[in-house]
């Protein structure tokens, strides 16, 4: 059979395929965060999984979480540099988090898996969650302002962590040596290791229904989504364009952080680049480059949203990330608080992207994922952690206004419910809902961010906060207004107010009230009667000129 005829066979059986693989990789994120203990895994949802071919192409990803998906294709990357697919064998588990071989940032981490079928290495399942507590200078591992790698926690290199599906007791005891809250993190690193075997037995009924030619339907399925990418970049006009934000600070000085970005479209390829963006900091705001790539990958998803959700999306991708630079710092960077620059990198991308493509232009999401991370002891003398994150709003539009009090692009977290937070804390929710009005005015208004007030009602406590947009809005876009900033302050019991930073460290004591107000997106278009006022205005001017 000539390769044509053989591609036309396999046809009809790559869409079953496909739908197959998308299906498994959600049912290993439902398992991942169904049976994670800490609230950041379970109720957030933060966490990620995915299956990829031996050679470390991704197959196919779960919906969520688009921060730790792109971030799982280097992790897989520098497990196979160090540990090459001849070497794994059955039930072997590798484990890593650090963000200068292949991680992102340390409470992440990341549990790998060779898939074997019949003694032949046939895929590899992958899940990140991000764990309470990994060590380092503030409960939560989250430390605002860090200026070292060696502050932030335990630092894991790509090792072998499993031989026949059971983790090295050494290393589990060097894990719980090192984390405040060691309970959480084995059933939580149990749990990563439920969702790789399911996707292990997954891959492994997949393979066996498809026999011989399952490596040739991957290898198509990778194409198609090749092609369809690049079929999109060719409906769209060749461009140039550039888009600049910043960070309010990087958690240790006062000055904003630039983050520079230029989109270049020719033909069916696309180039980012985010030279010109500031030099690595000396606070923990620095992203790695696993990191960095969620936000393009989430960006490359986007172009393209029916094909299949693997490698072939990043084919036609040139990914600039100058070195020594906030987006690709040098070892030994501080990076614990990437999300904003990340969130920050992605709004950039799709704001240079709105002057080539402007019919898919959108005011800027609000780019705020506010992580906040409680610890302490209350009053009956037992510990407690817990560690969440705040939604803000999307962006207006030519189609509509933009939604309130929801994670966007790279950061679709859940909310952790007011229920599980009063019950595993000290703490008690006074109120929680929009920050009305915070969303920028236009003809289609930004969403509006989040507010909410915690007081601990016993004992005391640290809490370390990590926001955005406290000092630089998003920006509206067709003459919409931007979005109000963010805030937070400390209400202590006796009355004072302390008003806090984007990013803040603080200790508290039964009584005190932390007040957070997310960022509002930016509004589109101008308000209906700005419009009106604008078009008298020139019909005077008109009337003037007779």
């Amino acid at each position: 059979m000539t390769v044509t005829r053989l591609q036309a066979a396999l046809v009809p059986r790559v869409e079953p395929l496909r739908l197959s693989l998308q299906a498994a990789s959600d049912r290993m994120q439902d398992s991942l965060i169904g049976g994670a203990y800490s609230a950041i895994a379970r109720e957030a949802g933060d966490g990620a999984a995915a299956l990829f071919l031996p050679d470390g192409r991704l197959l196919a990803q779960a919906r969520s979480l688009p921060l730790l998906l792109g971030s799982l294709i280097p992790a897989v990357a520098a497990v196979l540099q160090r540990f090459p697919a001849g070497t794994m064998q059955e039930g072997d588990g590798y484990l890593l988090n650090d963000p200068f071989a292949g991680g992102t940032h340390l409470p992440d981490l990341t549990l790998i898996r060779p898939i074997f079928l019949d003694g032949e290495m046939i895929g590899i399942a992958a899940a990140s969650l991000h764990h309470q507590d990994v060590g380092g200078i503030t409960p939560g591992s989250i430390p605002p302002h860090a200026t070292s790698i060696f502050q932030e926690g335990l630092r894991i290199p790509p090792m072998r962590s499993h031989r026949n599906g059971v983790l090295d007791r050494q290393l589990e005891a060097l894990l719980v040596a090192n984390s405040r809250t060691p309970d959480l993190l084995l059933g939580d690193l149990s749990s990563q290791w439920s969702a790789t075997s399911l996707g292990s037995r997954e891959l492994q009924a997949l393979a066996a229904r498809e026999g011989r030619s399952f490596g040739a339907l991957c290898d198509a399925l990778i194409m198609q989504a090749e092609a369809l990418t690049r079929q999109a970049l060719l409906a769209c006009p060749d461009g140039t364009g550039q888009w600049e934000d910043a960070l309010d600070s990087d958690g240790v000085g006062d000055d904003p952080v630039p983050i520079r970005v230029t989109v270049e479209k020719r033909g069916d390829r696309l180039r980012i680049d985010f030279t010109g963006s500031a030099s690595q900091t000396r606070g923990p705001v620095n992203a790695a480059p696993a990191a960095v790539l969620s936000a393009a990958l989430y960006f490359m998803r986007s172009l393209a949203p029916d094909a299949p959700n693997n490698a072939g999306c990043l084919a036609p991708l040139d990914l600039v990330l100058p070195e020594g630079s906030v987006v690709n710092p040098r070892w030994p960077a501080a990076v614990n608080a990437r999300t904003g620059t990340v969130k920050l990198a992605c709004n950039a991308i799709i704001g240079a992207w709105s002057s080539i493509a402007p019919a898919a232009a959108t005011a800027a999401n609000a780019g705020v994922a506010a992580v906040i991370a409680f610890a302490g002891t209350g009053a009956d003398g037992r510990s407690f952690a817990l560690t969440e994150v705040m939604a803000s709003g999307a962006g207006g539009h030519s189609g509509g206004p933009g939604t309130s009090g929801i994670s966007t692009d790279v950061s679709n977290a859940r909310n952790t419910p007011v229920e599980i937070i009063e019950a595993r804390t000290p703490i008690r929710i006074e109120s929680y809902g929009l920050a009305a009005g915070s969303g920028g005015a236009g003809r289609h208004r930004g969403g509006d961010g989040l507010r909410r007030v915690y007081c601990l009602t016993g004992g005391s406590g640290m809490v370390s906060y990590r926001g955005e947009r406290h000092c630089h809005a998003a920006r509206g876009a067709a003459g919409g207004a931007p979005g109000a900033v963010s805030r937070a302050w400390i209400e202590r019991m006796d009355g004072r107010i302390e008003t806090l930073g984007a990013k803040a460290q603080f200790e508290w004591a039964a009584g005190d009230r932390l007040h957070v107000e997310t960022a509002g997106a930016g509004g589109w278009g101008q308000p209906e009667g700005q419009q009106a006022e604008g078009q008298q205005a020139n019909a005077s001017s008109e009337r003037e000129g007779d």
